[in-house]
């Protein structure tokens, strides 16, 4: 990117302050009679007032004119009807769908106007539930801001850098970084290129964390200190005509202003955009055979709203890694999962589709219980072969994510009928033949030195044995009772004290 690189604050979920004159921030207090410099205090609440200290998310800005001084908001005098935040009256639709590249336009188009909305879930209204955008533009937003009300915005672009200017400072995206909003910040986006593509993952509900990390322990997956946050940078600009966009269940308005909407000298709180780099996430897999499922990629959630429940939303990539595991189909599994799942790919070759359909900068949906998985080539290839798993690399010129919700998104009728709707999606799977052969016995896989074959229980492994699945279990024997009797378990046929 052309210019001086920006200056960064570090951390996740952090109190940060910044300011960009010294002694601008108060001292001691959040809301003095006289703010230093003769500027103005605000608070920005991302949170209810009352919400427990450890979920509370404000931040306080001061800034040279409050926000509030503007004409009143209108109608965006554009259209914006491929843009909403109600999918009440969406299609429903249990059939894998797939697009191709969503073009760049000709015309020009500047961010907002580029943003299409494909699926999503709930409604804005009711702060419940989630939309998926793309964006494809060819213009820098001049003279213009947007503060989105219905939620968080987790931008991921495709193709060309980005630097989004916020309230709060500057934040420079490329491909192989995401950015998030919170909801209400007001930012543009410039493009640090001619043209720029990319995804949007908006949630209605809650803010995006940290997943916890479980057995796995205090490393790995997406580190803390990785997150960057702007320091506050401001222009003190009079006498121009700036235009404040208004995003309020997914309808856009338009209200005018004399000054800059990014004069904030100083802020402090935990309320607060901040980027992220992709390459820095640690993956986490199986190094001995299967894989997990991948919810292990998982960079950011949305927590669920009651304890217990599933997550609104989580991000998850698919990045750069070596694949171990022996004896082992490598590639995703054939799946139908209780969640929806957005995936999209940021460059390369998705390691589970090589037909040639599953581009960069286009996009698949599976909804709840639709089945998907490896297409015919993919499965032919990694389930063919006998001897040793060598280990393999993905390769670094690969990344795809997913957005994964518990919810059932609705698509757009836009979505559906945008002409890079690739409706041969399903072809991708038609070739998948039947291997069964009752007359075939594979040999059992190969098992350290000192231990048993999988199936070699009471039977020896026959036909008619057990717990190979190839016949009823034999009733326990002596020792194998008197095991479990004693609180053991039994494994391999053989009695194991607990």
């Amino acid at each position: 990117m052309a210019g001086e690189p920006l200056e960064y604050l570090a951390g996740f979920g952090n109190e940060f302050h910044s300011e960009a004159l010294p002694g601008a921030l108060p001292q001691g207090q959040n809301n003095p009679k006289v703010c230093p410099y003769g500027l103005y205090a605000e608070q920005l609440s991302g949170t209810h007032f009352t919400a427990p200290r450890v979920a509370n998310r404000r931040s306080w800005l001061y800034r040279i004119r409050p926000s509030v001084t503007h004409e009143p908001f209108h109608p965006a005098p554009f259209p914006n009807d491929n843009l909403t935040a109600d999918f009440t009256a969406g299609h429903i639709t249990p059939n894998q769908l797939r697009w191709r590249p969503f073009p760049v336009p000709t015309e020009p188009v500047d961010w907002v106007r580029g943003l299409f909305t494909l699926c999503g879930a709930g409604r804005a209204g009711a702060k419940d539930g989630i939309a998926v955008h793309v964006y494809a533009c060819n213009r820098s937003m001049e003279r213009s801001a947007l503060a989105n009300a219905d939620g968080d915005m987790l931008l991921v672009p495709q193709q060309g850098a980005l630097r989004l200017i916020t309230e709060f400072g500057r934040l420079d995206v490329a491909p192989g970084e995401i950015a998030v909003v919170p909801r209400g910040v007001r930012f543009a986006v410039e493009l640090r290129c001619g043209a720029a593509r990319g995804y949007v993952l908006e949630t209605f509900a809650g803010h995006f964390a940290l997943p916890d990390l479980g057995p796995i322990g205090s490393n790995g997956l997406a580190s803390p200190r990785d997150f960057l946050h702007p320091v506050a940078w401001y222009e003190d600009v009079e006498g121009v005509s700036y235009q404040v966009l208004h995003k309020l269940e997914g309808q856009l308005f338009v209200g005018s202003q004399s000054f800059s909407p990014f004069n904030v000298v100083a802020w402090h709180g935990n309320y607060v955009p901040y980027k992220y780099d992709l390459s820095r996430f640690c993956p986490v897999n199986s190094v001995a055979f299967d894989h997990p499922d991948p919810s292990i990629f998982t960079v950011l959630t949305v927590p669920p709203l009651a304890p217990g429940g599933p997550p609104v939303a989580d991000f998850v990539i698919f990045p750069p890694r070596w694949l171990v595991a022996e004896r082992t189909f490598r590639p995703p599994y054939y799946h139908r999962n209780t969640a929806s799942e957005f995936m999209g790919l940021i460059r390369g070759q998705y390691e589970a589709k090589v037909d040639g359909g599953f581009l960069p900068g286009g996009a698949s949906l599976h909804l709840c219980m639709t089945p998907h998985g490896p297409d015919t080539q993919t499965f032919e290839r990694a389930s063919g072969g006998s001897g040793a798993d060598a280990p393999s690399h993905l390769g670094h010129e690969t990344l795809a994510f997913m957005f994964e919700t518990s919810a059932i998104p609705r698509v757009t009728p836009a979505a559906l009928g945008c002409p890079n709707v690739d409706r041969d999606y399903y072809k991708c799977w038609v070739g998948l033949k039947s291997h069964f052969d009752p007359s075939r016995r594979d040999p059992l896989p190969a098992v350290p030195a000192g231990g048993k074959a999988a199936g070699a229980a009471a039977g020896g492994g026959k036909p008619g044995g057990g717990a190979n699945g190839l016949g009823p279990t034999p009733a326990l024997v002596d020792g194998e009772a008197k095991a479990a009797a004693n609180g053991g378990v039994v494994a391999n046929g053989a009695g194991v004290l607990g």
